[in-house]
């Protein structure tokens, strides 16, 4: 019998995802720009709690359809919340300073702008071209550093102070084969989170990042192989891959006022250590 199954009577099966959690109006009054919102991952998730805790959110991606998709469907469920969609590709300075443009445009200000946008893959160092490295390099941690120029310059001149959220990666921490682009690019959002985060404190605004170890989802499972992803959760401790509503709760947490003396951190989501 493996030490997994050797559980007391009565304890909490946390191999099984629990129901998500209500939310708890952490963000009411707030506006919110999330990157990369479309589908099924984490930044549709993140969007959807942000909503739940009562802000106001703009949800942005580069795949138009999508996106539409998506915040037809936010309308649904959040009938009371105003909700906005802007498309942008983040490989584009034009697109990110005109995202941050229109959302004020749409919804009068931004307070919280959560950098989910990241491309992956898996090729090892020795076969991988230029281009897969600039094209991941260039969205994952390129993209985020546009972004977070462009709402820094806004928060810096509307003076209301904000905050950001990055989605880095345990990867940034941790080895794993055929990653080494997305590792690198995710190091490198950790390292800007931290650097910015001293910069920024002068306006008000905190700078942390969350590091997900594993959240499945359906975009997720068609891009990747399943056997590694089933690999991948099962050395998990509890033996199964994180919701991306958990990653979303935690994005929530960053932005809401119970973290006000947290800035410059990279907030490992994971059960075990990076």
């Amino acid at each position: 019998m493996s030490e997994r199954s050797e559980r007391p009577v009565g304890a909490v099966d946390l191999s099984t995802a629990p129901e998500i959690t209500p939310g708890h109006n952490l963000l009411a009054g707030k506006v919110a720009v999330v990157t990369a919102a479309a589908g099924t991952g984490i930044g549709s998730a993140t969007a959807r709690r942000l909503l739940s805790e009562g802000a106001d959110v703009v949800v942005s991606d580069w795949h138009e359809r999508r996106l539409g998709e998506t915040a037809e469907a936010l309308h649904t469920e959040f009938p009371d919340r105003r909700i906005a969609s802007v498309p942008c590709d983040v490989s584009s300075t034009q697109q990110v300073n005109q995202l941050i443009t229109e959302s004020v445009a749409a919804l009068g200000r931004i307070d919280i702008m959560v950098n989910n946008a990241g491309l992956g893959g898996e090729t090892p160092v020795v076969d991988m071209t230029d281009e897969q490295w600039d094209k991941v390099i260039d969205i994952t941690l390129n993209g985020t550093f546009r972004a977070t120029r462009a709402v820094l310059e806004y928060f810096r001149e509307a003076g209301h102070g904000g905050v950001i959220v990055n989605n880095a990666s345990v990867l940034g921490w941790r080895a794993q084969h055929g990653q080494a682009h997305y590792a690198a690019a995710k190091a490198g959002v950790m390292a800007l989170t931290r650097c910015s985060a001293v910069e920024a404190a002068e306006y008000g605004v905190r700078i942390n990042a969350v590091a997900p170890s594993i959240a499945r989802h359906a975009f997720l499972d068609k891009v990747t192989s399943g056997d590694l992803l089933d690999r991948l959760a099962a050395g998990e401790a509890f033996g199964r891959a994180a919701e991306p509503w958990e990653v979303a709760a935690t994005i929530a947490m960053l932005a809401s006022d119970y973290t006000t003396y947290l800035t410059g951190e990279v907030v490992s989501i994971s059960s075990q250590r990076a």
